[in-house]
Parts: structure tokens; C-alpha cells; sequence
């Protein structure tokens, strides 16, 4: 453990005290926000980023422990671990360098190199390579063997001729090369750092097909792989997926015919052998060349395509994260009436009125669109449900005809000038609208409510609280990014969760007005126990001050410390439950309280009377 608690400090720059803390606290059941907000003192200041790049990393150099520990456990019982050994494995600083070093000893079907040592080809090889000087074919004469009958009469392993032996040199030494972990990683970095990434369109493909034509900037596409951008990879990734592209690894330049390729030349060079004209020297570039073009090129190629798409996928899932961070903690419209429009053509505007509650009061569908055209008609009930209502803003969605509805709004919005009414409208994102209208708590909320009209209720809601209505929508249905269904969707949900309970934490929840799904998103609170508290609040009215927490059933003392300081408490008993200041620091504000001579209420947000 103090290992890996060093390597974090290191990779994350601070001092491994913080580090050790941190981890303590994470493996205390403590969630990141709350560190991140009550424990700075412990912890040295340490950020949710940092916290959170704790806890990703914590949990990938535990994996690689628990990898290493088997490794050298599986390695021991196969006779075979050296002191040597042992240390390279120690100090494999990732999970795709242990697995290097642990290839050779690895249990496997039983290849051809194999074959060749239990028929004891092993010791020529050995010497050939050791002495190019001797002919191969002398040698090798003296290691025929009669063909092997196996038990059920079949033929087995043949090297009864030269050419038989020596092909079992060759494979010998291919698959030792092809296993030595120094040269892998070697060729592995070299062609990250100079290899290309090369794609073209599948032979019998019409490029003309709307879906093959999206992929026309790959048709003909090579870039060096290292530098490949993230979009870039992830479109010639979903092509080779829908079996429109192909795509390969290929080196920096091209071998000549019956030349040794650049990749052979690295291996020779590692080995320390070249090619002088000794007897033995065709048949060590043969299998110099059998290494690269049998053993390792589509290894390599396999090994660099996973490293830039788990580049590109980092990339674009950091690009959904900011995206869906910005998105959230979007300034709010407030406590104002809102008219929500879902644009349509032929299934027409969907309309819903929220107060200033965000309580649905009022639904309508217009047609101001094809085929129907009612432009006036559709003026005349929307300006009537504005002056019912009283609306002073209008939430336009920006999917299809919103441009054409917006027009809409403005004209609306003239005509309420005329009556000397102001009106407001703004284009909001719809994305999740839909997922939102078809789901079970929309169902909850809006149970007397068609399906197609809710929508309009989370758009306009949407502008007046965006955290509170979008933390309603599994985060991946928002739509705030390209190709977000070729990432990793394990690790996509992973991040895209994180950011919404940081987002809610770092803004803090009024606890008597948040819903089930704003509420499971706070520190510590689970989806039972925001059901609890939900249930509890509906049972004995609002929460009157914080400590009523412990009344709720399944709410513990520990996921009171997690959870209290970020719900807030408006008008109720004690004025620092509407704070961020944790319960557990109450008497310490107490005890500045009675040295001021003023009540709380008076001096919050009164810092220059704290540093009197």
C-alpha cells in the first residue's frame, strides 16, 4: 500500500500524508464531495479534481497490486522466478508492461516452438544463433527425429527432414523474440511515435450510400497514429465497426520488395545480430522476419489501436463531461413563469405553463406548421394562456422547426408589448426531453399528462432550475458530445454520475422541495434513502431544521455526516441549516456567536464583522 500511496503522490504532486488521508477517508465510506468540502483540514486542501483523481487511480493501482501479486505467485510455482525477474515485475508501472513480462510464462495451447523444444530443437537453435558460422543444414542433421504417432494413430509432430528441423528453429527463436518483453515495448513506443494509421473503404462499397458517404474523408486517410485526434479515431473506429473502412497499422515507410522492413531492422538491432554472409545468417533473418510479420506486427497493431482509442475515448469523454458540467450549473431563470414550447411540424408545438414553483398548470398543442398553418390561431391561445397565467418567459426547444417556432415567439412577444406586457424568450437544449417524458418518475410527476405534452413541462422547468430537471435524466440521454456510443459506456456513466453529484453538492439542494433523483444525487444519500426522506416529508410536512434527518428511516449517523451540509433548510429553526456550514462545526460558530454579540441571521455573509 505505502507504494501505491507514493506513486499517487507523485503522479498528483502533493505530499503522500494527503494522500494517505485521502485514501483512509475513501476507504472510510467518505464520498469525494465530502472530503472535498468538510476534511480540507486533514486533507491539505485537497480538491474534488484531485479527490477524484484519487479515487480513479486508487482503484486501477489496487487492480495492478492484486495483478502482480499473481503474477509472481504463478511464476514461483512454475520454478522459474528469479531475483532479476522479480524486480522487473516489481517495478512494472503498468498492467500492459506486467503482462509483458509475464507472456513467456504464461499458460497456453500448445504452439509450434513448443513442439519444437519437447523434441529437443531448442539446443540447435541456440547454437546457430550463438555460431552463425555453422551450416545450418549440417547441424541440423543430427536432430531429425522418426514422425510422432499419437494415441489414436493420427500423425503428430513431423521432423524427420532438415527443412522440418530447421522450421522448428525458426519457430523457437520467433516465439523467445516474440515474448521478450524490452523488445515489445520497444517496438510498441517506436511505432506510437512513427507508425501511421491507415484507412480505406472496403472494396465493393458505394460510396455514393448516404451511409458510407459520411465516412468520405477516410477513404483514402493516413496520419501518424500518435497524433491522431481523438474525433478522427473515433470516426475511423465506428467505420472499421459498421465494416465500411479498413484500417491498419503500417510503418513509416514502406519495405522494398524482399527488403527487410524497418520493423525487422529494430528487431535485428535489439538482438545485436546483423546480416554478414555466414552460413547461418538466412535462416536468423528468416526468423527475424517470421518475429515481425507472423508474431508481432498484428499484436502491435492490436496493442496500438486499444491505446488511442482509450486516448480518444478520454478525450471526448472529458469533452461530455465539461459539456455536461457547463450545462448544469447554467445560470437559473428563477422563480418566474414559464411557458415551455417542444417544437413540431406535423404533430404540431407542444406548450406547458409552470409557475413559479415549477407546478404544470396549463398544457396546449398549436399548429402554426405545415400542414396546417394556423399561425393566428396558435397566437391567439398562446397569448391567451400568458395573460391567464401571467407568463414572463418562453423556453423554446432547439430541435426540429425551432427556428420557425422562435418566430413564433416573437411575434407573441410583440403583441404582448402592445399590452404593455414584458416577455422574455430564450432557446434551451431539449436533449433528454424525450427520455424524460417516457419515464417512470414522469410518470410519477405527471401522471394525467400525455407523454408528447411533459416534454414541454422539462423544457420549460429546465430554464428555470437547469440542475433540478436535468439531474431527472440519466446523464447520458442530455447529448453533450460526439460519438457517445462508441466510448466505453462503463466509464462514460462513471464520469458523467460524478459530475452531476459534484455539480448538486457544490450548489447544495433545498431539502424541502428536491425531487427523488436531485436528492439521490447528494453525498451519501442513496436512492432508498432520497425515496425516505421524500416519503418523511410528505408524512409530517417540511423539515424544520437538519437534526430531523435522524428521524428518517434508514438514514444513519453516518450518512448524516455525509449528507447534511449540503441540503439546506429555508426559514426553519436554526438560520445556519440554510448554509454550507456542516452541523458538526455548529457549536464552533456558536461559541464566534457569543464573542460578536450578534444573532446569526445577522451577521451571515458578513465577513468584514467576522474579522472584527
Amino acid at each position: 500500500m505505502q507504494q501505491i500511496i507514493r506513486q499517487l503522490a507523485a503522479e498528483i504532486r502533493v505530499s503522500e500524508q494527503q494522500v494517505r488521508t485521502a485514501v483512509e477517508l475513501l476507504d472510510g465510506g467518505a464520498t469525494v464531495p465530502f472530503i472535498a468540502r468538510y476534511r480540507k483540514e486533514v486533507t491539505g486542501g485537497l480538491d474534488d479534481i484531485q479527490l477524484r483523481e484519487i479515487e480513479a487511480r486508487l482503484s486501477y493501482l489496487r487492480e495492478l497490486e492484486d495483478r502482480r501479486a499473481a503474477v509472481l505467485k504463478s511464476i514461483d510455482e512454475q520454478g522459474k522466478l528469479t531475483d532479476a525477474l522479480r524486480a522487473a515485475i516489481a517495478a512494472a508501472p503498468t498492467k500492459q508492461e506486467l503482462e509483458d513480462i509475464y507472456l513467456p510464462f504464461k499458460q497456453k495451447r500448445r504452439t509450434k516452438g513448443q513442439i519444437a523444444r519437447e523434441f529437443g530443437i531448442e539446443p540447435l537453435a541456440d547454437k546457430l544463433f550463438a555460431d552463425p558460422t555453422l551450416d545450418p543444414a549440417t547441424e541440423a542433421a543430427a536432430f531429425t527425429k522418426p514422425p510422432e504417432v499419437l494415441d489414436d494413430g493420427k500423425p503428430g509432430a513431423d521432423f524427420s527432414t532438415v527443412p522440418a528441423v530447421l522450421d522448428g528453429v525458426r519457430d523457437i527463436l520467433s516465439e523467445r523474440w516474440a515474448e521478450d518483453a524490452v523488445l515489445v515495448q520497444g517496438l510498441r513506443e517506436w511505432l506510437w511515435a512513427e507508425g501511421l494509421l491507415r484507412s480505406k473503404k472496403v472494396d465493393g462499397k458505394n460510396e455514393n450510400d448516404p451511409e458510407v458517404s459520411k465516412f468520405r474523408d477516410y477513404f483514402e486517410y493516413d496520419e501518424p497514429i500518435g497524433r491522431v485526434p481523438s474525433h478522427r479515431a473515433l470516426a475511423v473506429f465506428r467505420g472499421r465497426g459498421l465494416e465500411i473502412l479498413e484500417a491498419k497499422l503500417v510503418l513509416p515507410v514502406e519495405p522494398e520488395p524482399g527488403k527487410p522492413s524497418l520493423a525487422e531492422g529494430k528487431i535485428a538491432l535489439h538482438l545485436g545480430w546483423s546480416h554478414a554472409g555466414r552460413p547461418a545468417d538466412d535462416l536468423i533473418r528468416k526468423s527475424v522476419a517470421w518475429t515481425w510479420r507472423v508474431k508481432l506486427s498484428l499484436s502491435t497493431e492490436r496493442d496500438l489501436f486499444a491505446r488511442l482509442r482509450d486516448d480518444a475515448e478520454k478525450v471526448a469523454i472529458k469533452v461530455f463531461a465539461d459539456n455536461l458540467r457547463d450545462l448544469l450549473l447554467a445560470a437559473p431563470a428563477g422563480p418566474r413563469v414559464v411557458m415551455g414550447l417542444d417544437p413540431g411540424i406535423r404533430t404540431g408545438v407542444k406548450v406547458a405553463v409552470v409557475d413559479d414553483t415549477g407546478k404544470l398548470v396549463e398544457t396546449a398543442t398549436v399548429y402554426p406548421h405545415e400542414p396546417k398553418r394556423d399561425w393566428d390561431g396558435s397566437l391567439f391561445t398562446l397569448a391567451k394562456l400568458a395573460e391567464k397565467h401571467g407568463v414572463n418567459l418562453i423556453a423554446i426547444g432547439n430541435g426540429t422547426a425551432s427556428r420557425e417556432t422562435d418566430k413564433l415567439a416573437a411575434d407573441l412577444i410583440k403583441m404582448a408589448a402592445k399590452a404593455e406586457r414584458a416577455i422574455e424568450k430564450v432557446v434551451v437544449s431539449e436533449a433528454g426531453a424525450s427520455v424524460y417524458s417516457a419515464s417512470e418518475y414522469a410518470s410519477q410527476e405527471m401522471p394525467d399528462v400525455d407523454v408528447s405534452l411533459r416534454g414541454a413541462a422539462s423544457i420549460a422547468r429546465r430554464l428555470q432550475d437547469p440542475l433540478a430537471e436535468l439531474v431527472k435524466i440519466d446523464p447520458k440521454s442530455i447529448g453533450v458530445g460526439q460519438y457517445q456510443h462508441d466510448v466505453n459506456q462503463s466509464e462514460l456513466a462513471r464520469t458523467l454520475s460524478t459530475v452531476v453529484e459534484d455539480c448538486v453538492n457544490s450548489v447544495g439542494v433545498d431539502l424541502n422541495t428536491a425531487s427523488v433523483p436531485l436528492l439521490s444525487r447528494v453525498s451519501g444519500l442513496s436512492g432508498s434513502v432520497a425515496k425516505a426522506v421524500v416519503r418523511w416529508r410528505e408524512a409530517n410536512g417540511a423539515f424544520k431544521s437538519r437534526k430531523q434527518l435522524m428521524d428518517v428511516a434508514g438514514l444513519g449517523a453516518k450518512t448524516f455526516e455525509q449528507s447534511a451540509g449540503f441540503l439546506r433548510i429555508r426559514g426553519g429553526e436554526n438560520p445556519l441549516d440554510m448554509t454550507g456550514v456542516h452541523p458538526e462545526t455548529y457549536p464552533v460558530v456558536e461559541q464566534i456567536m457569543e464573542k460578536t454579540g450578534k444573532p446569526v441571521a445577522e451577521i451571515m455573509g458578513r465577513a468584514d464583522m467576522l474579522k472584527t
